[in-house]
Parts: structure tokens; sequence; C-alpha cells
């Protein structure tokens, strides 16, 4: 049982703060549910994906570090932020409760700690306690940077039509590069070429690297739009 709310604490903390964040419009509370099942249900496809793909591939491409960065970029990160963004895109996207460019943010992260938690879940009733409290500080919090920089571009993409494509385009792009390269550091510790040159130590601060700027990039994405929308809140009064 500790273990489990182990698993689902870190998801809920963060969608809480993002929640607690947009003062001026709040979303539906039931839209924000849904969003957080469907990201928890987008899992599903991410998990076909990679259990179809992976094999087939690394039969293909061999060991090493290009079939992990592959794996990385390709399989693991387009599949599960493809998941995550067609969730976002098609249910949260077209609501008229989507008023303003924070909320791409906020649904953002609700679909993505949905992800996060099922993912969590996984992983600490399989590894235990240590996983629990290592995820709760690095990994879960790392989904949320990927959901709040994709959110942050389709935030742009709702009221910059003229744009929007590439707004779309990029809140996806941005997602799948810092979700792929976090996540080749920690695959690239379990590569035996490399172990022959480094230590897990440098490639693991590598992947805490990549999650620092992330954190930088989403304080910047959040006051924006915070910002944004405390401009439209105050145009309106």
């Amino acid at each position: 049982m500790l273990l489990f709310a182990l698993s689902i604490a870190p998801g809920i903390a963060i969608s809480m703060y993002i929640f607690l964040k947009d003062k001026f419009n709040k979303e539906p509370k039931l839209n924000l549910i849904v969003c957080f099942l469907l990201g928890c249900l987008s899992i599903l496809p991410a998990l076909f994906i990679q259990i179809f793909t992976t094999k087939p591939v690394e039969k293909l491409m061999g060991e090493g570090i290009v079939f992990t960065a592959f794996f990385s970029y390709v399989i693991v990160a387009m599949s599960e932020e493809g998941s995550k963004y067609i969730m976002l895109r098609y249910y949260a996207f077209p609501k008229k409760s989507f008023d303003e460019p924070f909320d791409g943010i906020v649904y953002s992260v609700m679909t993505g700690m949905g992800f996060a938690t099922v993912e969590n879940i996984r992983y600490v009733m399989q590894h235990g306690m240590g996983t629990a409290f290592l995820r709760m500080f690095l990994s879960v919090p790392a989904h949320a940077t990927f959901a709040i920089l994709m959110g942050y571009f389709v935030g742009k993409a709702k009221f910059l039509p003229g744009r929007r494509s590439l707004y779309l385009f990029l809140g996806f792009f941005w997602a799948v590069f810092f979700h792929g390269t976090f996540d080749f550091f920690l695959f690239l510790q379990q590569t035996a070429e490399i172990k022959k040159f480094t230590g897990d130590g440098v490639l693991f601060l590598g992947a805490v690297a990549s999650f620092i700027v992330g954190i930088r990039y989403s304080k910047k994405a959040i006051k924006e739009h915070v910002n944004t929308s405390k401009e439209m809140f105050s145009n309106q009064v």
C-alpha cells in the first residue's frame, strides 16, 4: 500500500501545482480528470509500439550507440509523446474551456501526469522503495517538463491559427527531443561499448543535466503564459 501511495503521489502533486497556477480562469474539473485518465490510457498504444518494434529494430541495427539513440528518440520518446499528444490535440484542444494559452500547459500536464503515474506504478511496484524515491524526484518531474513544453506550444497554436501547424509541430518536437535526450543518457548506461570508457555516474549526470535544462525552459514557459492569461483577464474586467 505504501509503494502504491508513493507511486501516485508525484503525479498528483504536480497536477495540483499546475492546477493552482491557473489562477484567472480555471478549467472544468471534469475536463482535467478526463485528461488525466486519457493520459493513463495513452500508455497502451505506446507500449504496443515499443513491444512490437524494439526487437526487430535491434536485430536490424545491432546493439550500440546508434540503436540506443534510435530506441530513445524514436521508439520510446516518439511513441509516448505521440500518444499523449493525440489525447491533448483531439480531446482538450477543441474544448471551449481552452480559452487562454496557459490552458495548453494545464491540459498537457494533466495528460502527461496520467501517463507518468501509470508508468510509475509499473516501475515502483516491480523495483521497490529506492525506485519510488528516485522516480519521485527525477523521472516523474521530467515527464512534467516534457508536458509543459508541449503544452506551451499547443497553447500558442490555439490562439495563433495562422501558425497553428508550426506550433503544434514544435510542441511535439520539443517534448520528443527532451524526452529522448533524457532517456538516451539513461539507456546508454546499459551499452557495453560505452561502459569501457565511462562510468554510470557520468551518463546519469547527462540525464540530470537535460532534466535541469527542461526545468529552466518549463519555468519560462509557465511564467510567459501566466502573464498572458493575466493580461487577458485584466482586459475583460
